[in-house]
């Protein structure tokens, strides 16, 4: 007799646990499961969750390229801080040392169960593509270009509108009427930085000669180093650099020569971040100015929008002036004056009011340059 009422009091508390399991089970559903179950419409059903992670894959330039890999690193990591996440646990990224590095750092993040991970630069556009069509449960982001995919995002910028201003800078800064632009991989995404700059060069002295070349590579300092060599050596007195790290080559020649010649003035504008640092050389610094492109800005605001929910898959984001996310760096206050400053800003305003139409193809140069 006590050993059936035992049994039945087991089977009492054992009916009582399951019943209390579903409850809390159904509650979580409610309450998380949006969270936890990726969104494959790529119209962001996912809400905000503490599980919530990002990851990105660097192109060939690299985490520390001084350039938008860094930009990106640095605001995946604010991002991270201000989620009270750590690397790897929460935010990380995969370094690329050459192209056929970018699928397995992709398709690694995916098996890592990572909610958003971005390709950072316009050569990853294949391998996003191809990752999104085989991994729809994971969002992906393309900075600076397009992908098709409906888990997947564009982050594109405004850059020939930032390259025009820093143009007008040059302009008012060189004394030799000969500037330069050299440029990482020839593509269309580098001739909007091209075609902004002489665009806003012109617009201030038609007359001034703007060299361009490019390095065909955007991790080949020492091919940056050679060509902002030749260029100087002809008389050019700016050089702005579209180039990545081999953008640091072109710092490196504009710091050899002030160091050797404090009295000749050479300088470089620099790309994506405020490059101020890079041009210290002794007591003076050989930046100009940045043409500022906020990846920073851009990864932060899709990660959020995507741990709340809001993940805009299939559209192309455009990130420009209006938003802070093109900015003119104005730190070397010896170096951008107060007139050059002021030039700047009367152009920008009318770039903002549309009374300038920024070209960023080569045809669209053209246009514009027989319009002046």
């Amino acid at each position: 007799m006590k050993n059936h009422k035992f049994l039945l009091f087991v089977l009492v508390l054992t009916l009582g646990l399951f019943l209390a399991a579903c409850g809390s089970s159904d509650e979580g559903e409610e309450s998380g499961a949006e969270g936890t179950e990726e969104d494959t419409s790529g119209e962001g059903e996912a809400t905000a969750s503490g599980d919530y992670s990002i990851a990105m894959v660097t192109d060939i330039g690299g985490v520390d390229d001084k350039s938008f890999n860094q930009s990106a690193w640095e605001g995946i990591s604010a991002w991270g801080e201000v989620n009270g996440l750590s690397k790897g646990d929460g935010f990380d990224y995969a370094q690329s040392s050459d192209k056929a590095d970018y699928m397995p750092n992709l398709t690694r993040f995916v098996r890592d169960e990572y909610d958003l991970v971005y390709g950072i630069g316009f050569e990853l556009k294949e391998d996003i593509q191809k990752a999104a069509e085989q991994f729809p449960d994971t969002h992906f982001a393309l900075v600076d270009d397009v992908v098709e995919a409906d888990n997947a995002v564009g982050i594109t910028f405004s850059e020939h509108q930032g390259s025009f201003l820093v143009g007008v800078a040059a302009a008012m800064k060189t004394t030799t009427d000969k500037v330069g632009f050299v440029g990482g991989v020839d593509s269309p995404l580098i001739k909007k930085f091209e075609s902004g700059f002489i665009a806003g060069v012109k617009s201030v002295n038609p007359d001034i000669e703007v060299d361009v070349q490019y390095a065909e590579s955007f991790a080949d300092a020492a091919k940056g180093k050679l060509i902002a060599t030749n260029m100087y050596d002809s008389g050019v007195d700016v050089i702005y650099h579209a180039s990545g790290a081999t953008g640091n080559g072109v710092f490196n020649q504009a710091k050899d020569i002030k160091q050797n010649d404090a009295d000749r003035d050479v300088w470089v504008i620099g790309v994506d971040r405020d490059q101020h640092e890079e041009g210290v050389i002794g007591d003076h610094n050989v930046t100009l100015t940045s043409m500022v492109k906020r990846v920073d800005v851009a990864v932060q605001d899709l990660a959020n929008r995507g741990m709340n929910g809001d993940f805009p898959g299939g559209e192309i984001l455009e990130y420009g002036i209006e938003d802070d996310a093109i900015t003119v760096a104005t730190t070397n206050e010896e170096a951008m004056t107060e007139d050059i400053i002021s030039a700047v800003e009367e152009y920008q305003e009318k770039i903002l009011n549309g009374d300038i139409e920024v070209p960023h193809t080569e045809e669209e140069l053209t246009t514009f340059l027989d319009s002046l």
